[in-house]
């Protein structure tokens, strides 16, 4: 596991969240408008060294007003009080606000499950699952889809799984997709190849199921690991102008967020077991920016399978411990066996009976599998 980009938190006199919105409550006690403000999720700048929390006025809390500035001696307010004041004046009876729900989620045991996602999934009901990591298979993958499918079949197949995803995700869960933009090689030497760019036609029709866009990260491979695609090879020989083809060394890992009007910290406040989100917290040495170097990883039995580490990394930051994670297109399981390390919950669906084969294998060497099912739509 590469940690080149991993850095150590940086230390801080206040120990958390918490902490930081008692300092911020009575502070706004002192100012007298307390009771017309919200105060956001704190989060730790630690460029600066400080906390800082937004400040969101009740009768609007997506857009914030106006930020506060914590560290252990002082708050700063990072614009005009007065004018913050003035905007949150509205009495709370006129305000309009959905009732806070409560969260539940469904203690379902760890599953893999033989079928396609979108029929499987349509037996289970909504907060079945708390995060959904993937990788859709490519384009030209065979037996999954091929390219006599076409692509626009293939866009719907992805619409329809993602569809029964959305449905079933607890509200204000993340959903993170790992795809890349995947080459149609040339059917002859008169012909071009073509890269598809699944990742960019994919985020529109997340954009529609009602997906929220988050971030964008990118996985980075060592340097040489996709000169097996033979990109780049004719540019090295002769440099000549318009046939340059940059090694593609990189894969996107797309982070999106189940549309609600509930802000993260409410997942956070209001977890069903505190315990568990507290003991979920990310300790230690973390990624600091959007740019993962992760090794790839392979398998005799799956010709593109992702790295445990990554599935790690992302199981690690956009869940809690006990949460269940959902993977629609399974493989080999490379999911399941980060969420087993991590005490997470899993529900592995694989619609290839070869890949599921060696899945339940490969699993069951670690970590008995507490229930299989059975579906249509295998291949």
């Amino acid at each position: 596991m590469n940690q080149s980009t991993l850095f150590d938190s940086q230390e801080s006199s206040i120990k958390n969240a918490t902490e930081v919105r008692k300092i911020a409550e009575t502070w706004l006690g002192k100012n007298k408008i307390e009771k017309t403000i919200n105060l956001g999720l704190p989060e730790y700048d630690d460029r600066w060294n400080y906390w800082r929390v937004a400040l969101l006025a009740q009768q609007n809390e997506r857009e914030p007003i106006g930020e506060l500035r914590v560290d252990e001696d002082k708050v700063i307010c990072t614009g005009n009080l007065e004018m913050i004041a003035e905007r949150c004046k509205i009495t709370h009876s006129s305000v309009k606000r959905r009732k806070s729900p409560s969260i539940t989620f469904r203690p379902i045991e760890s599953r893999v499950l033989l079928g396609d996602a979108k029929d499987v999934l349509t037996d289970y009901p909504p907060d079945t699952t708390q995060l959904i990591f993937t990788s859709p298979p490519y384009f030209n993958a065979k037996p999954e889809c091929h390219e006599s499918l076409g692509y626009s079949d293939y866009l719907n197949m992805l619409r329809d799984i993602f569809t029964e995803c959305h449905r079933v995700l607890s509200e204000g869960r993340f959903l993170v997709v790992n795809t890349s933009p995947v080459l149609i090689r040339r059917p002859h030497r008169q012909a071009a190849s073509r890269r598809i760019p699944i990742t960019y036609d994919l985020h529109q029709i997340l954009n529609d199921i009602d997906f929220e866009f988050v971030d964008d990260i990118i996985w980075e491979k060592p340097e040489g690991a996709g000169w097996h695609l033979g990109r780049g090879r004719r540019f090295a020989a002769d440099r000549q102008p318009l046939q340059y083809k940059p090694v593609t060394v990189t894969e996107n890992i797309t982070v999106y967020r189940k549309r609600t009007d509930m802000l993260i910290d409410w997942n956070i406040r209001n977890h069903p077991d505190q315990q568990a989100a507290d003991l979920s917290r990310i300790e230690g040495k973390y990624e600091r920016t959007n740019i993962w170097k992760i090794a790839p990883a392979n398998h005799p039995e799956h010709p593109a399978v992702f790295p445990v580490a990554l599935a790690e990394r992302v199981i690690r930051y956009y869940s809690f411990r006990g949460d269940m994670v959902l993977d629609p297109f399974a493989g080999i399981g490379t999911t399941g066996r980060a969420a087993t390390k991590l005490n997470r919950r899993y529900m592995l669906i694989e619609k290839s009976k070869a890949y599921f084969k060696t899945l339940c294998s490969d699993l069951a060497e670690n970590n008995p599998i507490k229930s299989y099912e059975f579906a249509a739509g295998a291949l």
